[in-house]
């Protein structure tokens, strides 16, 4: 623009233009209200869940002298992996003195064929339920759904029952009958919404060119399902990894999981307490599935939120 002296205004540029003035939304301040309330409650959550396992790993590395003179929140002043070792293989649990590894391979011997034969299952219910719309889909799913809020207390004694009938109460493979079951109706649900996500004109277009049930599932609907299947397999492992009730009643002492082995090794009442390999087997026995989860932590975000929005 040309001022009445002839000269240019600072708005004019040497090209022409007229400069613009700030654009873009205000910068937000650092420290404003809403950060503040947001950061200290993640901070205070984060807290909450971390210094419980920092007590737990300090104490696990000391010796009991140490402990019972020093503060719990203390690192060691010697670290010692002795408590680790007696957790793992000397520890009493009951009358068995083996620590927790015989309770660590009949968790794996329990968790590995509960998981994948409830997944499989699963899958293939929540596929069927989405895109095949058999007669009766909606009842099937219903019932389903509505066995995913039966408290697990309520069927323990039919379920017991039924299973001393077939012949397998007391045993794994009873305990495995019972995790797939008690899982199929939350992972048919999340299987279901997650398939009923997925582009539609897919299906329509297997179909058209003549794949059948199990030609769409292995071929189109697996390749585009991972992030479900490790939120599934998550969920189950967690569970039934951490199941403490179906454990102590579905099985003999010798073929019980590594959760019921803990409670009895922190219960026991032989000699003296031993708070650092109670510590120590604690954290043993919850490894499994804070591994499980770090390992596939990004998927599992991105499965769950695909698998829960629709209905």
């Amino acid at each position: 623009m040309v001022a009445s002296n002839g000269t240019l205004t600072a708005n004019e540029t040497g090209t022409g233009r007229i400069k613009a003035g700030p654009s873009g939304r205000k910068p937000r301040r650092r420290l404003s209200r809403r950060n503040i309330i947001v950061y200290g409650t993640l901070i205070v959550v984060a807290l909450y869940y971390l210094l419980p396992l920092y007590v737990m790993i300090v104490t696990s590395l000391k010796g009991m002298p140490e402990i019972r003179v020093g503060n719990i929140f203390a690192p060691p002043l010697e670290i010692t992996f002795e408590p680790w070792v007696k957790a793992w293989a000397e520890a009493c649990t009951g009358l068995n003195c083996d620590g927790l590894s015989r309770g660590f391979w009949n968790s794996v011997r329990i968790t590995v064929p509960s998981v994948i034969i409830s997944i499989a299952v699963a899958s293939v219910n929540g596929y069927a339920l989405a895109n095949w719309r058999f007669k009766g889909a909606e009842l099937f799913f219903t019932i389903l759904v509505v066995g995913a809020f039966i408290p697990y207390q309520v069927m323990i004694y039919p379920i017991v029952i039924v299973l001393r009938e077939m012949g397998v109460y007391g045993t794994l493979t009873g305990l495995v009958i019972v995790h797939t079951i008690f899982g199929m109706p939350i992972l048919t649900l999340l299987f279901r919404n997650y398939f009923a996500g997925l582009p539609e004109e897919l299906f329509k277009a297997a179909r058209v060119d003549g794949a059948g049930f199990w030609t769409i599932y292995f071929k189109i609907m697996l390749p585009m399902s991972l992030p479900i299947f490790v939120v599934a397999m998550i969920l189950q492992v967690t569970g039934i990894w951490n199941d403490f009730l179906f454990g102590v009643v579905f099985t003999r002492p010798e073929y019980y999981p590594m959760t019921v082995q803990l409670n009895n090794i922190v219960n026991s009442v032989q000699g003296v307490k031993e708070y650092n390999v109670n510590m120590a087997a604690t954290i043993l026995t919850g490894a499994v599935p804070l591994v499980v989860y770090f390992v596939s932590g990004r998927l599992f975000v991105r499965g769950i939120a695909a698998g829960a929005v629709k209905g």
